[in-house]
């Protein structure tokens, strides 16, 4: 079993930056791929960015948000940078194990509110 704790939301200006942290416990997911996404108030959720050995991001974060992973900490960040009132929501990070095609863990998400 897998467990994901986000930390590092919180209210910032627009223009501003947040880093959010996703620690894991369970499992060792240096091979997995770990991706954050989002959900705001009346909308789906949607991808962000994910990172296997490389990264990928959604066309509206890309050049803003950097995600990274620390194998040894099981730890994935998602740095978010020149902040939008767009990108206000419920951000949760996830796992796809290797061989799966699904994301099948998940974080309890954490707020992040950008003020205009």
């Amino acid at each position: 079993q897998v467990q994901l704790v986000e930390s590092g939301g919180g209210l910032v200006q627009a223009g501003g930056s947040l880093r959010l942290s996703c620690a894991s416990s369970g499992r060792a997911l240096s091979r997995d791929a770990m991706g954050w996404f989002r959900q705001a108030p009346g909308k789906e959720r949607e991808f962000v960015a994910a990172i296997t050995s490389f990264p990928s991001y959604a066309d509206s974060v890309g050049g803003r948000f950097a995600i990274s992973r620390d194998n040894a900490k099981n730890t994935v960040y998602l740095q978010m940078n020149s902040l939008k009132p767009e990108d206000t929501a419920v951000y949760y990070c996830a796992v796809r194990l290797v061989g799966s095609s699904k994301y099948a863990y998940w974080g309890q998400g954490t707020q992040v509110t950008v003020s205009s």
